[in-house]
């Protein structure tokens, strides 16, 4: 055996034999002062030789006799802390790689809390701070392949990364602020910096160096959810260090790639969303898409299609980072064609959430953006019948969000793809997506900062020009002293002309009947409007004559088409059905729901058939209908003039008495509504039973169960509606029942809005129906309403369905918990 290194063996084997055993302060100073000279820290350091054998073979098993003497008396051998400041030493200036997993192994084994674990944990946070971790990563770095332990490596990994869990479980309550996940990981990501570093030191200097294990690092950390406070810290740094030096820029692109494929997933997408701009991540990133299959799928197909959760300025970043070289745009175009055909098919319209289906269009804008006239020349009859079909499905949605999502999408893709033919021009009201989406087709500017690369600001609207300024664009000079401000109109306040109403040669009818025939048969324009605007106050003001010829009126208002310019024409005939289904609920509402089913009707007809049944049921049910409505029409004197001279006496004394007494408090005066019967009660079997009844059943040009869903999804949101109205009507339960029934048979429907009337309906069988009702006669519906809403609840795409399920289920539970009895004391 060579000499030197037996008395390495030697000497330690009786130091930790005198650290054992000794109780004398100084003999073991000593003791530990000689075998620092291994460590190169003394002015009589030993031979590199010993060196590396005290460190390889010796230095470990010397830390853990060190931890089992750690105790309070063992430390007051000296005093002022000497002997602990010489015992913390030995963690802090050797072999980085081992004492961090002597002081890890010391954690987890030691019993707490105690004296022992806390001095260990305090130490471990001086060796956090002292900048030991990079020490512990550069050690692995600098390692040759052939002289790595896999085992060592995996070790060191596990507790690099998991030490805020395993010291958090460990430690519990007197676990310290520096091993904590927000303080922790964005030092690790400080720590990587510097050992990358030290690796562009290396290559300049001819030396060999490995960052897998920096790259093992990032990539657990990333997996274990971490990405924002590792990447948070190490991608700024990287963006400005890779600006201008290649060498840098290889070893990021060498850092990524020998992230495991297991987590490659985790930190291309913490890079993503993490970047300043395209040009940054290309930087960081190279070609690595053409180089990793497992990043390719990442980058062009997870990122794009199965996640929607990423900002715009994300997905801004990853399809400019496919743009930015010749050898990845064929990536692009091939991602394009991929989005194209998914945002025109009619299965992913249906089944995919409103978030996902805007997620895609931005990308598709994003990419035309990107793309070139020469470059979309070969794929357009691919891309444009791609268009055409989705814009078809869209318009045929039910959602008004997803209806102007297509057309928004369409006119840009269409001018793009097919830019000689006719531009098309859809009429749809513009709010904050859609100018979002309409600034995304515009090219973006190619900056790594946030503020250029991100979303582009709406440019302010150009200034107002001067009112003194002329067509000719020369600006009037006033002249000096003049005393235009003065004279300026602007000093007086207008006269107030809102209540004014404009005169009309016609005469408003006196009579139900005249502004029947009015309607019908009247040439004269302005006595049909004024006929119009008279009726509802007519109806209210003689509900006996309208009852006579209520059908026919409803009939009439039912087909009536504006003739002319009439401001509010739709609100008006609205007002006035309702005014006539209320005045004789149970005649018209029966020619009302047979005519919903009625052939040669169109779709808005039959959508103003439910909005009108459901007003009316609403003013029905509404408590005190009639005090209000005896005033409703036109103004008029309510009592003869003469009741307007003088008040009566008893009006006189009241207000003497008021005038005369003295009150310490007086509360707010209050008059409650005359208690009355639901007037809905009678008839809400006309309302519902008609309307539940034909669903199934399809006409020539009317098929709910068809291409009719949005009268579907219209009728459902009635059906429930009413059931909520018929609270505590004798004909609820039977209504519940009946309505339970109906959502049974459309509950896989695939339009959403379908769906969320069918939820509504079933929210309003449980608010209106009593509950013991609904066990005794419905629990087997219930049983099997409660697993569907589950499965909803849970994956349901539309969010509005997910919380309508989620409601829904809240009331079942509030229902059990009402009817469960009450324990014993």
């Amino acid at each position: 055996m060579d000499p030197v290194l037996s008395s390495v063996r030697l000497t330690v084997r009786e130091a930790v034999h005198t650290l054992s055993s000794s109780e004398d302060g100084g003999c073991i100073v000593s003791t530990l002062e000689s075998l620092k000279r291994y460590l190169g820290e003394t002015e009589n350091p030993a031979l590199p030789a010993e060196q590396e054998e005290f460190a390889r073979v010796h230095f470990s098993a010397l830390l853990r006799c060190l931890v089992s003497k750690l105790s309070p008396d063992w430390l007051g051998l000296l005093p002022d802390g000497q002997l602990e400041e010489l015992w913390a030493s030995f963690f802090l200036e050797g072999p980085a790689d081992q004492a961090f997993l002597v002081l890890m192994e010391a954690l987890e084994d030691t019993p707490g809390p105690s004296f022992r674990l806390m001095k260990m944990a305090r130490l471990l946070a001086r060796f956090l701070k002292a900048g030991r971790m990079a020490a512990v990563m550069e050690g692995q770095c600098r390692q040759q392949a052939e002289l790595a332990f896999p085992l060592l490596q995996e070790a060191l990994l596990v507790r690099v990364v998991g030490l805020p869990d395993r010291l958090g479980n460990r430690l519990q309550h007197e676990n310290l602020a520096e091993f904590f996940p927000q303080r922790y990981f964005p030092l690790l990501g400080e720590e990587a910096v510097r050992v990358l570093q030290a690796v562009v030191d290396s290559l300049r200097g001819g030396s060999d160096c490995s960052v897998s294990f920096v790259s093992q690092v990032v990539g657990k950390a990333c997996v274990y959810g971490r990405q924002k406070e590792i990447l948070g810290v190490l991608v700024p740094r990287l963006t400005a260090l890779t600006q201008g030096s290649c060498l840098w820029q290889r070893v990021c692109w060498r850092l990524v790639e020998c992230v495991p494929d297991r987590a490659m997933e985790a930190v291309l997408t913490g890079l993503v969303e993490t970047a300043p701009g395209p040009h940054a991540l290309s930087r960081l990133l190279g070609n690595l898409v053409l180089k990793s299959k497992k990043a390719r799928f990442v980058m062009t197909q997870k990122l794009l299609f199965l996640q929607y959760r990423h900002t715009t300025p994300a997905l801004q970043s990853l399809l400019g980072y496919l743009a930015m070289d010749s050898q990845r745009r064929p990536l692009l175009l091939q991602a394009l064609k991929e989005l194209m055909e998914t945002w025109g098919s009619s299965s992913a319209i249906r089944h995919a959430p409103l978030d996902q289906q805007r997620y895609v269009s931005k990308a598709v804008l994003i990419c035309l953006a990107h793309l070139g006239d020469a470059e979309l020349q070969d794929s357009r009859d691919e891309l444009l019948a791609s268009l055409m079909a989705g814009v078809k499905c869209r318009l045929d949605s039910s959602l008004p969000a997803v209806r102007r999502l297509g057309m928004i999408v369409t006119e840009v893709a269409s001018s793009r793809i097919h830019p000689e033919g006719p531009p098309l021009k859809f009429q749809y009201e513009e709010d904050e997506l859609s100018c979002e989406l309409l600034a995304l087709a515009a090219p973006q500017p190619a900056a790594d900062s946030p503020s250029e690369a991100g979303s582009p600001v709406t440019p302010v609207a150009a200034e107002t020009p001067d009112k003194q300024t002329e067509e000719g664009g020369v600006p009037q000079v006033r002249p000096q002293g003049s005393d235009s401000e003065l004279d300026s109109d602007d000093e007086f306040v207008p006269y107030d002309m809102s209540g004014d109403r404009e005169l009309k040669s016609g005469k408003a009818p006196m009579y139900v009947r005249d502004c029947v025939e009015a309607l019908t048969t009247s040439e004269d324009w302005e006595r049909w409007e004024a006929a119009l605007r008279a009726l509802e106050g007519l109806v209210f003001r003689n509900p006996a004559a309208t009852r006579e010829v209520s059908v026919e009126l409803a009939q009439v208002l039912l087909h009536l088409e504006e003739k002319t310019s009439v401001v509010g024409f739709e609100g008006l005939r609205q007002r006035a059905l309702v005014a006539v289904t209320t005045t004789d609920p149970a005649r018209v509402a029966e020619y009302l729901t047979s005519q919903f089913y009625a052939v040669n009707y169109s779709l808005r007809q039959r959508m103003d058939i439910l909005d009108v049944l459901a007003l009316a049921a609403q003013e029905l049910s509404r408590p005190g209908r009639l005090g209000r409505t005896s005033q409703c029409g036109s103004p008029g004197p309510t009592c003869p003039p003469s009741c307007a001279g003088a008040p009566t006496w008893r009006a006189v004394v009241d207000e003497r008495i008021r005038r005369k007494t003295r009150r310490f408090s007086k509360g707010s005066p209050r008059k409650g509504l005359a208690g009355s019967p639901n007037e809905f009660n009678a008839v809400a079997g006309y309302f519902f039973f008609p309307l539940i009844q034909g669903f199934d059943r399809p006409l020539v040009t009317f098929d709910l169960l068809g291409d009719d869903q949005l009268v579907l999804g219209r009728l459902a949101h009635t059906l429930g509606a009413l059931m909520y109205l018929a609270v505590n009507t004798t004909v609820a339960v039977s209504m519940g029942k009946a309505l339970l029934e109906f959502v049974w048979a459309l509950r896989f429907h695939g339009d959403a809005y379908v769906r969320r009337g069918l939820l509504s309906a079933v929210s309003s069988v449980l608010l209106s129906v009593p509950a013991e009702r609904l066990l005794e006669d419905l629990p087997d519906e219930l049983l099997e309403a409660r697993a569907w809403l589950a499965d909803v609840a849970e994956k349901d795409p539309d969010d509005d369905c997910r919380m309508l399920a989620v409601k829904a289920l809240l009331l079942l539970e509030k229902l059990r918990d009402k009817l469960l009895p009450l324990a014993p004391p």
